[in-house]
């Protein structure tokens, strides 16, 4: 009996592909390019107590002589916290709203020990483009890539010793909610996009062997109205005509909580974190 070898390189590639194609956009940096946006999606991070940014930061091997590597930092919202804790940070963000609204919170926190690069994680050149090396190279949600080996083949050039994966497992909430609403907003089926398993399976490919953790997070959207909660997730939906408009309010208003003079929208997802040590599994060249 021939054994059957799966690509999953080319699964994630694919899988990416649809959900891509079904969002109409080509990559997730310009969902961000409005610096309200990305200045609300900072205020979200800590929500909670900022218990997702504390978790992650946590779970990562710093020390006071670390030197990190920050894939896809959004506007800082973990960065700056761990440049407080480290000897040096690069930030790695392609939005034009996110890198603006970053370059403004580390000056406004008056952080002097990190440098920005404003680029796609699969444009870096990690010679050029970065300081390195890291002791330390992460990414937590945001590698939104088109190939998934390539971006951990570089994460692992960039690093001489940690590299770690944060990323989804299973439907998230956002998720559900896209697949309920884009059969009566579009006409046609949501996709969902890649998920953990195929970032696993294309490192024991590569011969890594990494170490896996399961948690699940709750997580809040918080806006001062009704309106507002409807005007933040219209262009997550490409909404754009009124009776789009009225479908969505509908399917938020059922969802939607009350806490003192706000709105929330609560939602959960499960999630990965993933590592390893680039020293323990060294790439073939």
């Amino acid at each position: 009996m021939t054994q059957t070898i799966i690509n999953w390189a080319a699964c994630w590639k694919e899988q990416w592909q649809k959900n891509h194609e079904i969002n109409n956009r080509k990559d997730t940096a310009s969902m961000w390019d409005e610096q309200d946006a990305a200045r609300k999606f900072y205020r979200m991070s800590y929500e909670k107590n900022g218990e997702r940014v504390n978790r992650t930061i946590a779970g990562l091997a710093l020390t006071p002589e670390s030197r990190v590597c920050d894939v896809g930092a959004g506007p800082g919202a973990i960065t700056i916290p761990i440049a407080r804790q480290v000897s040096h940070v690069t930030a790695v963000e392609p939005s034009k709203g996110m890198f603006t609204v970053l370059e403004e919170n580390l000056r406004d926190e008056k952080i002097e020990n990190a440098d920005c690069v404003q680029k796609r994680w699969e444009d870096v050149d990690v010679a050029n483009d970065l300081s390195g090396p890291y002791d330390l190279v992460f990414a937590s949600f945001s590698l939104d890539v088109p190939d998934m080996r390539e971006a951990i083949e570089k994460m692992c050039e960039a690093s001489s010793r940690y590299v770690y994966i944060y990323w989804f497992a299973g439907e998230a909430s956002w998720e559900t909610m896209a697949k309920d609403l884009w059969p009566q907003l579009h006409g046609t089926e949501y996709v969902s996009s890649p998920k953990s398993d195929l970032i696993f399976n294309i490192l024991y490919a590569m011969g890594i062997f990494p170490h896996v953790e399961h948690f699940v997070y709750e997580h809040i959207y918080r806006f001062d109205t009704e309106d507002e909660a409807v005007l933040y997730f219209k262009p997550r939906h490409f909404v754009t005509t009124p009776e789009q408009e009225e479908l969505l309010r509908e399917y938020i208003m059922r969802s939607l909580e009350h806490d003192g003079d706000t709105v929330t929208v609560p939602g959960h997802s499960h999630r990965m974190k993933i590592w390893w040590d680039v020293n323990d599994f060294p790439l073939s060249k």
